[in-house]
């Protein structure tokens, strides 16, 4: 990740410092901890970035990227369960992302090419 514009950076490392911050339904700072796409919503609002609030319109304001070429800072979407609920995680590079899983979980790295991730990933887009 060493040769990521700066405002790519910035999202990232505001994102990476809320590893460990508790998962909560709606959540959108640190102090209240974060849904998924509270977490994006916050770590692009660092950069002056205006983003929607929830996962279904964090993707339809995206422009869609092929998963070969996702850069540290975009998003990736997925559907989960049988609801094929949205959720939403920022792209780190190396086949990693950042996101906050679901409830009682925290903020974490997870492996985009993992049994689980492979299966339920539904794209990627980008809000730069």
């Amino acid at each position: 990740m060493s040769r990521v514009d700066p405002v790519r950076r910035h999202v990232l490392d505001v994102a990476l410092a809320q590893i460990g911050t508790p998962y909560r339904y709606g959540g959108e700072t640190p102090a209240e901890g974060f849904d998924c796409s509270g977490l994006v919503q916050y770590s692009y609002g660092a950069t002056g970035h205006r983003v929607p609030r929830t996962a279904r319109a964090q993707r339809a304001a995206a422009r869609g990227t092929p998963h070969g070429q996702l850069r540290p800072g975009d998003l990736v979407f997925f559907e989960i369960g049988t609801a094929k609920s949205p959720h939403v995680g920022i792209y780190l590079g190396e086949e990693r992302f950042l996101h906050a899983p679901s409830s009682g979980g925290h903020v974490r790295i997870d492996r985009l090419d993992s049994n689980y991730w492979r299966r339920q990933f539904s794209g990627g887009g980008t809000l730069l």
